[in-house]
């Protein structure tokens, strides 16, 4: 398959929003595979560059980029030939790595999960070991990574405008499942065409919740296959990891999160197992597990997962 590689920059990135209106910076073939560079972060979280490397890039960016703040620096937006409105745009993650030394946290006053609890803003610069695949916390602990992208989505249809990048949707956006690791499909709804696939908030390591609004953030580099699946509609994100299928709910109210993505298992138990309603929605309480995506975007998020082995064996 052809491969391409979209580099981040002031021409290729935009800042903290999604638009139908904004126009793709590279078209590919359903199928081909693209290595996309991604940065994160305004010039308040810059570190010591005499310590740590920075990508050259982001001074542009900082200096010449449009911006809807607060927000995430997204590369793209991809157009992929053949998509259709009522498709699905199929996002296997085929690789990531972290293109920088460094990341960052904050504690954002009237924000997060307690947003009441911290008056006080904090910032932290945590040191990255790419070697060992961890980062240095400030009170002297070395805490495993594992990357992945907070926001990976495809643009909204024209009627909404343009959206902020912190709330996740029915396109996607900032979902921030740390479950989107390497080997997963992302399956989202094609609301345009082209897709326009647009991906950012690089996320060095994160916990379901992303409490206090941020992860790990820093700089990734991503390789994906993206292809169109013809008349495969979906209302809301999917994915399928190499053991697991997953459903996703977005709602402002956790407990209707809850009820989105159970309901959307149940579909896709009838879709992939032949189940009836009743057959799965029963398989649900006994083989599925609902957990927290995050709890600070606005929306909120649940995902749905079950394992594609006893999918497959229920009517065995």
């Amino acid at each position: 398959m052809p491969h391409h590689h979209l580099r981040a920059s002031s021409e290729t990135c935009h800042w903290g929003f999604f638009e139908a209106a904004l126009k793709p910076v590279l078209t590919i073939a359903s199928g081909d595979e693209v290595t996309v560079d991604t940065v994160s972060g305004g010039p308040s979280v810059l570190p010591d560059p005499a310590k740590f490397h920075i990508p050259p890039e982001m001074k542009e960016i900082h200096e010449r980029n449009e911006r809807m703040l607060p927000g995430h620096i997204l590369t793209g937006p991809i157009a992929v030939e053949g998509a259709e409105p009522g498709d699905v745009l199929e996002v296997e993650i085929l690789d990531i790595q972290l293109r920088q030394d460094w990341g960052w946290n904050a504690i954002r006053p009237l924000m997060g999960t307690l947003p009441d609890d911290f008056p006080e803003g904090r910032q932290i610069n945590i040191p990255l070991d790419l070697k060992r695949n961890t980062g240095k916390m400030p009170w002297g602990f070395d805490l495993p990574l594992s990357p992945f992208f907070g926001v990976m989505g495809v643009a909204p249809p024209p009627s909404w405008g343009r959206i902020s990048s912190l709330v996740p949707r029915a396109m996607g956006g900032n979902l921030d499942n740390k479950e989107l690791l390497v080997g997963t499909k992302l399956l989202l709804p094609v609301l345009v065409k082209g897709a326009n696939f647009s991906c950012g908030d690089g996320h060095a390591v994160q916990g379901d919740g992303e409490v206090c609004v941020t992860a790990i953030e820093t700089a990734l580099q991503g390789r994906f296959a993206l292809s169109v699946r013809k008349g495969a509609a979906l209302t809301a994100p999917r994915a399928e990891t190499p053991t697991h299928y997953i459903t996703m709910g977005i709602d402002p109210d956790l407990d209707q999160c809850a009820v989105k993505a159970l309901r959307d298992m149940i579909v896709l138990l009838g879709e992939k197992g032949g189940l009836s309603r009743d057959d799965a929605y029963m398989f649900c309480s006994l083989a599925a597990d609902l957990r927290v995506t995050q709890t600070v975007n606005g929306s909120k998020g649940i995902h749905c997962m079950i394992a594609k082995s006893l999918v497959h064996g229920a009517k065995s």
